[in-house]
């Protein structure tokens, strides 16, 4: 049997006690010394979508200014509430972030009456990402019109007959669009669909006629001549679709002051550290300040957002006010 020093056999023990010491100072790092460790970001949107593509833009240059790498884990469904609840009853030590829209955190609160979480008083709004516009995407194949009033007319004079695609009850792209029929008295069939990519998809292959999606997700179908777009969802044009109208300019009956833009943000769980919080959205608004960042947004129909973590929780306060009235008007609720 092979014998070994005593001083070996101590310093082995003494390795063996400064690694687990240390194992416990990891545990218990102060505020101050966050990040120690990974952080994950939920996501309530399948990859692909609208929401994953601008999180993925934000996500290597993030994790550079905060020194750890942010893991993106996908827990799509019930319009992002899934991914809401995870994160409400995670651990608030700033490793558990949701990736949250005017949706998750806004609208949902008004058509979802059983939320086993409260959209504001379980999460710290952390940093806005953008402001998101959607546009007004149809199929000439399905509904063969020029602009937004033709639009309007055909499908009035035809009622119950057009089929409109949204990326999920509840989802951004449903209210818009419930918004807009609700102001101009259109009667359509609401077709909701898991996400993004398959929403539109149901435009591209005919079997809805249109969708109010994200002009990110859109762009390459409207290049291409599979899609034609109508109005912007915004106050104000839209750079990368320079040439489509907003709804609120066309001058239809209805549609003054049409807005259904909707923002992207970070969000923790109630008690996280504001210190923490604050760290978050200094390196957010670092990467947004990125102007080749910036341009990648810009260029992809987006606005960039830059508010304090106070500002941000004032804003999210306002549109779930907003997005409530809406849903009470056009009698939007799911059990």
């Amino acid at each position: 049997m092979r014998s070994f020093p005593l001083s070996r056999l101590w310093r082995a023990a003494a390795a063996t006690l400064l690694a687990g010491t240390a194992a416990t100072a990891l545990a218990a790092a102060p505020t101050g010394e966050w990040p120690r460790q990974p952080i994950t970001l939920i996501m309530g949107f399948p990859a692909g979508s609208g929401v994953d593509v601008v999180a993925r833009v934000l996500q290597e240059p993030l994790s550079a200014k905060l020194g750890q790498p942010i893991i993106i884990d996908y827990r799509a469904g019930a319009a992002g509430n899934i991914a809401s609840e995870h994160v409400a009853r995670a651990n608030p030590d700033g490793y558990t972030l949701v990736f949250g829209t005017a949706a998750t955190h806004g609208s949902n609160a008004a058509i979802y009456p059983n939320l086993p979480f409260d959209v504001e008083a379980d999460f710290v709004p952390v940093a806005p990402v953008l402001d998101v516009s959607n546009v007004l995407t149809i199929n000439p194949d399905v509904i063969d019109v020029k602009d937004l009033q033709g639009f309007v007319d055909t499908v009035r004079a035809n009622p119950g007959k057009y089929n409109f695609a949204s990326t999920g009850n509840g989802a951004g792209t449903h209210m818009a669009f419930a918004e807009f029929n609700s102001r101009l008295g259109l009667n359509m069939i609401h077709v909701p669909y898991k996400g993004g990519p398959e929403a539109i998809l149901s435009v591209v292959r005919g079997e809805t006629c249109c969708i109010m999606n994200q002009v990110q997700t859109v762009l390459p179908h409207a290049q291409a001549g599979r899609v034609r777009l109508l109005g912007v969802t915004t106050a104000e044009p839209v750079p990368a679709v320079k040439d489509v109208p907003p709804i609120a300019a066309s001058g239809i009956a209805g549609t003054e002051g049409f807005d259904s833009a909707i923002w992207f943000g970070i969000f923790a769980p109630k008690g996280t550290d504001p210190a923490i919080a604050q760290r978050i959205n200094a390196a957010v608004r670092e990467t947004l300040e990125d102007p080749a960042i910036r341009a990648r947004y810009e260029q992809q129909g987006n606005t960039i957002r830059l508010e304090t973590p106070e500002q941000f929780r004032e804003t999210v306060h306002a549109d779930r006010i907003k997005w409530a009235d809406i849903a009470k008007k056009a009698n939007i609720r799911i059990d």
